[in-house]
């Protein structure tokens, strides 16, 4: 087993196995991914900032089950950050991420997909974001687009600005940036009203229906997010499928536009994007909603 050390931000980061391949049709091994989260960093932790981290672990590639991991392990560094998180019963110790080397060393652990909580640390019952999970039923992705097109549109009607992203998988995730002023709970009714809404003007694209046999070819507008301890994949976060497909924040044209799609950008080119524009996603914190508003809206 080879073991390789990567200096990121004034640590050193040792990566064990380091040659082992993750993506066997890529031939992308950890120690590549491991260089990539570094690298991204820079853009993407400030999307990180404060937030909760559930890990997406394929410690045997992604050809292996993953599983989902919440509570940090003994044997983690001191230096990274812990939040313990209340649940049912108890608390769930989360890593946060402060820093690349962060980053990295979750890569070593076999961490392909970062998710992040919906609300951030201080306020863990209290969303400053809402996530309407546009998940197809099949791989027509224009489907996905014109279901967008229609939540985005009720969003303007009621004055909220609105942000897209790829999944890096079949879909878009449509966001609202919240202040984070009211409890969850008290915010399910605003989400799936929105949904029902959209669903009832389009019925031949568009679906509530959670159970996959009763969704025909339609797309899931998901607002399943919108509970306590939810995550969503990180922006610019790796996807465990073919081609290492990286989940994009885009501007609402390049979400419409008939050459994009969900795993648009890899590993291979996410550089080359934003060596050409910045952040869609960067002025996000800027202008939150009122939750409070949405809430008695609803």
């Amino acid at each position: 087993m080879s073991t390789k050390t990567l200096t990121v931000g004034g640590r050193d980061v040792e990566i064990s196995n380091a040659a082992k391949i993750l993506f066997p049709d890529d031939g992308i091994t950890k120690f590549d991914l491991a260089e990539f989260y570094a690298k991204i960093a820079e853009t993407a932790l400030p999307h990180y900032r404060e937030r909760p981290v559930t890990m997406q672990r394929f410690p045997d590639g992604i050809e292996a089950d993953g599983f989902f991991h919440k509570n940090v392990p003994e044997h983690f560094p001191d230096w990274i950050r812990r939040v313990e998180v209340p649940k049912e019963g108890g608390i769930v110790t989360h890593a946060v991420v402060t820093e690349a080397a962060t980053l990295a060393y979750l890569a070593d652990q076999g961490c392909i997909t970062p998710h992040l909580a919906l609300a951030r640390a201080g306020a863990p019952r209290k969303p400053d974001r809402m996530v309407f999970d546009l998940d197809p039923s099949d791989d027509d992705f224009g489907k996905v687009q014109e279901v967008a097109r229609a939540v985005k549109r009720a969003l303007d009607q009621r004055a909220l600005p609105s942000f897209v992203a790829t999944t890096g998988s079949r879909g878009l995730h449509i966001v609202l940036s919240l202040d984070a002023s009211v409890e969850v709970a008290r915010l399910r009714p605003f989400a799936r009203r929105l949904a029902e809404e959209v669903a009832a003007a389009h019925p031949a694209l568009a679906t509530t229906e959670q159970r996959k046999a009763k969704r025909g070819d339609k797309v899931l507008i998901d607002t399943f997010r919108t509970a306590h301890a939810q995550t969503a994949v990180a922006p610019y976060a790796v996807r465990a499928r073919k081609g290492a497909p990286v989940a994009t924040p885009l501007r609402w044209p390049e979400a419409f536009s008939s050459e994009m799609t969900p795993d648009r950008y890899s590993i291979a080119s996410i550089f080359r994007r934003l060596g050409q524009t910045m952040d869609p996603w960067a002025d996000i914190h800027d202008d939150p909603q009122d939750a409070t508003k949405l809430a008695e809206a609803s």
